[in-house]
């Protein structure tokens, strides 16, 4: 006779067995050469750290970013020397311009009469005390309308309007959310829909939190960042820890991951976490085993000759190279290609299954052959890098032979 389990199999036999939620379908806004939203990739941006009047070393930075793979860029606008600098800067630049404007909306209006892209507004900063017509926020909107160009509701929780905050005691999700739909339905109310939404805080609760809450009830794209992270390496670690349930919940639009310093490293930070989250794959995923007493190859130098005959490649194939006979059969049978190697040698995995076995000095290259062999026979279910998610592992299953 069985003995009855006290746990409920029923629940593993109906849950998923390919994880993760789908994206959070959002209504598409046009940014430069770039479209939101819809079933467009998640594009990275980041911010310059220049005077935007000093033209020269703006572009200067500006340049730097592209090279690291930045599709949008923001510049601040706090006075009417930022704004002159605009079209000069849009000119010499080859990604799409926003502009930030905080306190005065009067820069705002002055950065709209230049071929910008997207503007970016706080509207809890630019409005009136008292002014309950929000005509400040109003007179943006008119314009930016007219003009053609999309803007960005940011909210932040560390300078929501008084009146927001009262009701709900202090900065809390539901605060800035509620926030965020004011502002979206006043823009409506003017017949203006190009609208992209922030919920930022340096809080990692509170933003995701925030998110999750505004994905229920609107559809307008998402920008997502935790703001004033501080200096990597932790900035690094608690951007991901905030954008990655945010991500794996499908929402999000465009990301930035805001680091103290140089913006060039948030750009590869950004993909690193799209990636892990398998939001949007633009390179073999590289697995490797921690360095432990059970380690017989030289697995760091395998891996690092590994990544530099990867670079460049934009495949969304998992590649694991374990340095051992205890769980590395078992990783490697898990990837598209895999290696469980030991005592010189390494057994070469492919679609699970074992193929043959090489001398450790073989294992690059036999990897390598191997990956020619996978692109050729996925060639025809490969996702063009325009696909929702960019490049992404979950729309290629493992498939046996």
């Amino acid at each position: 006779m069985t003995t009855p389990s006290r746990f409920d199999y029923s629940v593993l036999e109906k849950a998923p067995k390919v994880p993760g939620k789908p994206r959070h379908k959002t209504r598409e806004v046009k940014v430069g050469n770039r479209i939101f939203g819809g079933n467009n990739p998640i594009w990275v941006q980041s911010m310059t750290t220049t005077d935007t009047f000093d033209v020269e070393a703006t572009v200067r930075q500006i340049h730097a970013l592209e090279e690291a793979g930045c599709e949008l860029v923001r510049v601040t606008v706090p006075k009417p020397e930022d704004a002159n600098a605009l079209s000069e800067i849009r000119k010499r630049i080859g990604i799409p311009l926003i502009c930030d404007i905080h306190f005065d909306y009067k820069m705002a209006l002055a950065a709209l009469d230049h071929p910008i892209d997207k503007i970016r507004i706080n509207p809890g900063n630019i409005n009136k005390a008292g002014d309950t017509s929000h005509e400040r926020f109003r007179a943006v909107v008119r314009k930016a309308k007219q003009k053609g160009i999309p803007m960005r509701i940011g909210v932040n929780a560390g300078s929501l309007e008084t009146e927001v905050t009262l009701k709900y005691g202090f900065p809390c999700p539901p605060a800035m959310v509620e926030s965020a739909l004011r502002y979206i339905e006043i823009a409506e109310s003017e017949g203006y829909h190009d609208i992209i939404v922030s919920l930022k805080s340096s809080d990692v609760l509170v933003a995701v939190e925030a998110y999750r809450l505004y994905a229920q009830l609107c559809d307008y794209p998402t920008h997502i960042g935790i703001t004033e992270a501080g200096k990597p390496p932790y900035a690094v670690t608690k951007s991901a820890a905030g954008l990655a349930p945010i991500l794996l919940d499908g929402i999000g639009d465009t990301i930035r991951v805001s680091l103290l310093g140089d913006p060039v490293p948030e750009i590869a930070a950004a993909f690193d976490i799209l990636q892990a989250t398998q939001r949007r794959v633009r390179r073999p995923e590289l697995i490797a085993c921690p360095t432990c007493g059970r380690l017989a190859i030289d697995l760091e130098k395998i891996i690092a000759e590994l990544e530099a005959r990867l670079s460049g490649k934009k495949l969304p194939v998992k590649i694991s190279v374990l340095g051992c006979v205890v769980n590395g059969p078992g990783e490697a049978r898990e990837a598209d290609i895999g290696i469980a190697a030991g005592n010189g040698q390494g057994m070469i995995f492919r679609n699970g299954e074992m193929i043959r076995r090489v001398p450790e000095s073989e294992i690059v290259d036999a990897l390598m052959e191997e990956l020619v062999r996978w692109e050729a026979e996925n060639a025809h279910r490969l996702p063009k890098t325009t696909d929702v998610e960019g490049l992404g592992r979950r729309k290629l299953p493992v498939v046996a032979g």
